[in-house]
């Protein structure tokens, strides 16, 4: 009589065992870069307030907020409420916002870079045209949004 196999031969094994670290090997840095990707995008989310107050300040007073308006303005700069950005800071009478990430606790490639956000230098003749914000940042551009430039 002729015995049945039962099980697993040893090379399917090691084939199934081979086909998983492949697939690891592929996937543990895309998850890396992903996860990055969404920590410096809390950046962007914590300073969408200060962009729309400073963009409205400008645009009803023709001008950016100086140091002392940029208090009134209620911006939670001083502390950002998030976990990945470390601080944020507006530069009075021009409008610049720079935020810049933890040194630790997120992705290797992004501690300590920071996001720059830029508004239009000149005000007058932005009536009725968008106003568009300038972003540059010290971390690669693959983290980024499409929307931001990098370095």
């Amino acid at each position: 009589m002729k015995k049945l196999q039962q099980g697993f031969t040893l090379i399917e094994l090691m084939i199934v065992v081979a086909i998983i670290g492949i697939l690891a090997a592929i996937a543990i840095p895309a998850y890396q870069d992903y996860t990055q990707r969404a920590q410096i995008g809390e950046a962007f989310t914590i300073v969408s307030a200060a962009k729309t107050a400073i963009a409205e300040y400008a645009q009803t007073n023709g001008v950016y907020p100086p140091a002392a308006d940029i208090t009134a303005l209620a911006l939670d700069i001083a502390s950002p409420a998030g976990q990945y950005v470390d601080t944020v800071a507006v530069t009075a009478d021009s409008g610049v916002i720079v935020a810049t990430m933890k040194a630790t606790g997120v992705g290797a490639d992004i501690a300590s870079q920071s996001v720059t956000l830029t508004p239009p230098p000149v005000l007058a003749g932005l009536a009725g045209t968008a106003f568009v914000w300038t972003c540059t940042s010290t971390a690669l551009q693959k983290y980024l949004p499409k929307s931001c430039t990098g370095t």
